[in-house]
């Protein structure tokens, strides 16, 4: 039952080389005495008879270790025991799960995360994981593979300008109630981590080899999955009246693409994910200040995530029929560039004035959701996008900010994101009078009123009667350093949350 998955490996294959090596796990029913590294689980209400087991084997140091620590197997707490006598382990870590009713794949996510990174820093080269008497919310098949996802999501790194990228990685047997369930759970896992990988490996890119032409290749290699790709170049954009996407892609030499990845696994009437491409964005004419510049190679993160779910949905062969429609733009200063005051036309027919030429995602998105709506008539639309800097200052970096009028799918999303430790938060629609225009149908930014709300209500112009969701991940994208399951880069926010909709929905 041995997995040795190079799982960074299936990601790359659609975009460039970064991360050659990924965790390797294998699921067993044995502990391994030939590791490294013994990880041991405490639960703060449970009989931890594994731990009480292997404490015995090793004449009672484990019970004086916690002790001293004043241990109580509170979430997440540590204890390590170095060079313990009658073993061949290098350490031994005792890991609290805190109180069972509450211990869930989220939180075993979060844990495998954190102790692989503490494994890595210990150089630590094999690992067995004694986790067969864990259980809590989920199964123990569910918890271990899932302890297994968050250790390799946090495995994962960007470095291929390093000149000495790190390719240590640990090795894991891990000691399960039932091999072939966790693998089988463990398995479909492995395919969101690849739309993880693809996502994170896209918004970590730098801007200039990440333009809307490479990102549109990078959809490309979906093809060899059954995942079906249309490029839209701009005098197609033209054709179709995109004139909202077409013209914030004027002031680069590119210019913008429109990229629709459709996976059909099913013959349902298809869900759409809009994602916001801005593969650079440097405010256009509205120029943008400060430090926070350099960080704009994020701005498709919403078009990553969505391919990186379609991606996901395509590997583990999901029955469900996905398309993701992608607005990609660099957003840049020139003679051909839009200068604020400009009036251009959405597919929709709806004329806009561009007062703030940083204000430009949702112009993309404007035509994207009516090309989603026009050509594929989803039940569903969702849009992906790091739209406002709004966002950050009402919910911050550890939610999302999530906008509809339908509540079951607020509610439907919400769950889904809990499960995943990609939390929404909903905030309200409304302001829409202050999007009124004097020379046109309206405004690209608000006059007054909270900027994530209005950009928001602004969106819903272009909802139609399609059940709608906004997701606003503005600071969800990029991770200045490693915590739980994220590594430091881009973080693929969107893609569990997504997936696990999808797959419980």
């Amino acid at each position: 039952m041995k997995t040795l998955f190079n799982l960074s490996a299936l990601a790359l294959a659609v975009t460039m080389s970064t991360n050659t090596q990924a965790a390797e796990f294998s699921f067993t029913n044995k502990i391994d005495d030939n590791a490294h590294a013994l990880v041991l689980f405490y639960a703060q209400d449970g009989n931890n008879k594994q731990f009480k087991s292997v404490n015995k084997t090793l004449n009672n140091q484990l019970q004086r270790a916690i002790e001293s620590n004043d241990f109580s197997g509170k979430y997440a707490s540590v204890v390590e025991v170095l060079a313990p006598h009658n073993s061949d382990y290098n350490r031994v870590l005792i890991v609290g799960t805190g109180e069972q009713e509450k211990l869930d794949k989220a939180l075993m996510a979060k844990l495998g995360g954190n102790i692989h990174a503490q494994l890595l820093a210990n150089k630590t080269a094999t690992a067995t994981v004694a986790i067969d008497e864990v259980n809590g919310v989920n199964s123990n098949s569910i918890l271990a593979a899932n302890f297994a996802h968050g250790a390799n999501l946090r495995d994962h790194r960007f470095e291929k300008y390093k000149q000495k990228p790190n390719t240590e990685t640990i090795s894991y047997s891990v000691d399960v109630e039932n091999a072939k369930q966790t693998q089988r759970a463990y398995s479909q896992l492995e395919s969101i981590q690849a739309g993880v990988f693809l996502a994170r490996d896209l918004t970590s890119e730098v801007a200039t080899e990440m333009t809307p032409v490479d990102f549109a290749n990078a959809a490309k290699e979906l093809e060899s999955l059954g995942v079906e790709i249309t490029i839209l170049e701009p005098q197609q954009l033209k054709e179709l009246g995109m004139g909202a996407l077409e013209a914030v892609g004027r002031g680069s030499q590119q210019g913008a693409r429109l990229v629709v990845a459709h996976y059909k696994g099913s013959n349902d009437t298809p869900i759409a994910l809009v994602g916001k491409g801005i593969t650079f964005d440097s405010g256009g004419y509205s120029l943008k200040t400060g430090a926070s510049i350099a960080r704009m190679k994020s701005d498709m993160a919403g078009a990553a995530a969505v391919l990186g779910t379609v991606k996901a949905m395509a590997l583990a062969k999901a029955d469900k029929n996905v398309v993701a429609v992608m607005g990609m733009a660099a957003n840049m200063v020139s003679q051909f560039a839009v200068a604020p005051g400009d009036v251009v036309r959405t597919a929709e027919g709806l004329s806009v004035e561009i007062v703030n030429t940083d204000a430009e995602g949702r112009l993309v998105l404007s035509d994207a959701m009516w090309y989603a709506r026009e050509h594929f008539k989803p039940q569903i639309m969702i849009d992906v996008a790091t739209l406002t800097g709004s966002k950050i200052k009402a919910v911050g970096n550890d939610y999302a900010a999530v906008f509809s009028d339908d509540d079951t799918l607020i509610e439907q999303l919400t769950l889904a994101g809990k499960q995943v430790n990609e939390n929404l938060w909903r905030l309200p629609l409304g302001y829409k009078d202050t999007l009124s225009s004097d020379i046109a149908d309206l405004k690209n930014l608000g006059s007054s009123g909270p900027g994530a709300t209005t950009a928001a209500s602004f969106l819903q112009h272009f909802a139609g009667d399609t059940r709608w969701v906004h997701i606003d991940i503005a600071g969800n994208a990029l991770a200045s350093k490693g915590k739980d399951e994220i590594s430091a880069g881009g973080t693929g926010y969107g893609v569990r949350l997504l997936s696990e909709w999808l797959l419980s929905n």
